[in-house]
């Protein structure tokens, strides 16, 4: 039976939130008079909702048509920045992956725009460990849905999402896998069948899951 661990990203895999927001800043200050800023905590809030909700959220004064113009060009610009800043992953994670990809398919599936997931695995070196991703950017799906979509293409007969997010939670729960919180990340979700406070301890809690242990 061929297995797969699924991941969120920021948060899970890597934390580009003080980069997201710098570029945002600018990209804000750039093209509108609003006069606002945001700070890299608010930017961590944000972060693992769709480009629609984030808007709800940081340009509530903004007309719907307008709200989402913006941030199409704040992500824009975002896959721009994000080509030159440096990445910050978590400890041990790329020797965590490598091990893990020997027994399991690695995928990304997120919330995010096209591109930023390619971003993610070019700056970081670790494409060679993910045999695929998708995000909502390229299917207009939702997380769960994106989450089905993977574990189908692959013929996965059984797989595991690693995530930080009540809506991580929220979205495996949907889509009928178990979902691991990634406690070092950005959220706290009410609901998960393991949680992990450090990558390094996802395949211990993958095994324990698999041997039917919470």
């Amino acid at each position: 039976m061929k297995k797969g661990i699924l991941f969120d990203l920021d948060g899970t895999l890597w934390d580009s939130s003080g980069a997201v927001i710098e570029s945002w800043n600018n990209t804000i200050a750039k093209h509108t008079s609003l006069g606002l800023t945001f700070t890299q905590e608010q930017m961590r809030s944000y972060m693992g909702k769709t480009l629609e909700q984030i808007g709800d959220l940081m340009f509530p004064m903004l007309p719907p048509d307008e709200r989402l113009r913006l941030m199409r060009i704040c992500s824009d610009e975002e896959n721009e920045f994000l080509k030159t800043a440096e990445p910050y992953i978590y400890p041990n994670e790329k020797e965590t992956l490598e091990r893990l990809s020997k027994d399991y398919l690695l995928a990304v599936v997120s919330n995010c725009q096209d591109g930023y997931i390619q971003i993610f695995l070019e700056k970081c070196g670790f494409g060679g460990l993910f045999g695929d991703f998708e995000c909502a950017g390229r299917t207009g799906l939702g997380k769960a849905e994106n989450i089905r979509l993977v574990a189908e293409r692959n013929g996965l007969g059984k797989c595991f999402y690693l995530g930080d997010t009540e809506m991580d939670s929220e979205a495996a729960r949907s889509a009928g896998v178990p979902f691991i919180h990634a406690a070092y990340g950005f959220g706290s979700p009410s609901a998960f069948d393991a949680r992990i406070g450090s990558i390094s301890d996802l395949a211990k809690a993958v095994a324990s899951l698999e041997n039917g242990n919470k």
